[in-house]
């Protein structure tokens, strides 16, 4: 008899055989998984190793329980630590790693959990799960939003552990079958996005760049003016600076997102439609694995790169060439060998409006800019504001 105590609710019996059984079935599936949890949900761990065959599913187990921990996971600070995208942010990693860890050709995903339960001491916030999946084919996260006080510490762990399992599942193909026994207030959200091939290709590193949009323009034509950005989220300043690209060079503008971040995982399939999603069905925008621009401009040759004085700083600073300038002024010499030019628009750095003209750039990338004066654009806002200020507003 399989010792699942932990999971007790109503009836021992019953919920041990629909655990073992739904285990069974995750053991009898070829897909391989990597599980990543934090503030909750580790007992599903157990489960999963105490039924015969763990072996043929789980590829490894991580528990980053504290935040220190979890920032290393990730591979950097997460806008808030319990939350959807950093749920999605854990399970790319846990996807990342089963592709490493797997020389097979199965299919592999990563599973994570972070919550924030019942403690020894009072919460200001909500107690709250968000349970994610990351596959080849899909990003999906399971949401939940605890009644404060309904449950004792354990049995929070075992509803969010029961919650993970039944993500386990479907990450294998699997109808998720375990009863939440949620209360009456409660509610489980539910989101997916499906990736097309192209997206699927792109995240695996079968292709380097995906276009979407309207088929208006030559899609290996030079000339093209392309705004790369994060777009996380897009805002009032994005906007007027690719409406004053476009009175500027008299093309339409582009819109270039890398799914790569060297501090971060890849973003997923969700995050990627959230964001496209910004521009609608009249903008063409271009996905890419190309975090810098020397990549980009080797992708798409001829391109005037429309960009902020901050990114414009960060291209000419040998700290991300490995501090070596040679390496830097060889990097910008490859930009121009392939017709790539910069439109630049100052910003408020801090203590003042930094624009082109004050930046004490090499040679070599000078030679590639023309400036937006402060007289024509200025706006103070920027997209990390504008996200610490909406999870003030939930704390709120």
């Amino acid at each position: 008899m399989l010792h699942l105590g932990f999971f007790l609710e109503g009836d021992l019996a019953e919920m041990i055989s629909a655990i073992e059984e739904l285990v069974a079935q995750i053991h009898h599936c070829a897909g391989r998984i990597v599980l990543s949890l934090s503030g909750g949900g580790a007992r599903a761990v157990s489960a999963l190793t105490e039924v015969p065959g763990a072996s043929r599913t789980l590829l490894e187990a991580i528990v980053p329980y504290s935040h220190r921990s979890l920032v290393l996971w990730l591979g950097g600070y997460p806008d808030q630590f319990c939350s959807a995208d950093t749920a999605r942010r854990m399970a790319m990693m846990g996807f990342l790693r089963a592709l490493e860890l797997e020389e097979t050709d199965v299919p592999l995903a990563g599973v994570a959990c972070t919550a924030s339960l019942a403690t020894n001491r009072p919460k200001r916030g909500d107690h709250r799960a968000h349970v994610a999946i990351q596959t080849t084919s899909f990003t999906a996260v399971r949401s939940l939003v605890l009644q404060k006080g309904g449950r004792t510490r354990a049995e929070e762990e075992r509803l969010i552990s029961r919650m993970v399992l039944n993500a386990t599942a479907e990450a294998c193909g699997l109808e998720p079958s375990l009863e939440l026994d949620l209360l009456d207030d409660e509610q489980l959200e539910r989101s997916q996005t499906i990736a097309p091939p192209a997206w699927q290709e792109l995240l695996l590193g079968k292709s380097e760049i995906v276009r979407i949009g309207p088929r208006g323009t030559d899609d290996a034509s030079e000339g093209r003016i392309l705004f790369s950005g994060a777009f996380h989220p897009m805002h009032e300043g994005h906007r007027r600076m690719a409406q004053l690209a476009e009175e500027r060079l008299g093309r339409p503008v582009e819109f270039e997102i890398t799914i790569l971040n060297p501090d971060k995982p890849p973003i997923d399939y969700q995050e990627m439609k959230r964001r496209i999603d910004q521009f609608g069905p009249d903008r063409v925008v271009w996905l890419t694995r190309a975090p810098t621009f020397v990549e980009k401009a080797k992708l798409l040759p001829g391109t005037t790169f429309v960009v902020g004085i901050d990114t414009l700083r960060r291209i000419a600073d040998p700290r991300y060439y490995g501090n070596d300038q040679a390496a830097c002024r060889a990097a910008l010499l490859k930009i121009a060998a392939r017709g790539c030019r910069f439109l630049v628009f100052g910003r408020n750095m801090g203590p003042g409006f930094v624009g082109l003209h004050q930046l004490d750039l090499p040679d070599p990338l000078r030679s590639l800019c023309d400036g937006i004066g402060e007289e024509v654009f200025r706006e103070d806002v920027s997209s990390t504001e504008i996200r610490r200020a909406r999870l003030i507003d939930e704390d709120d």
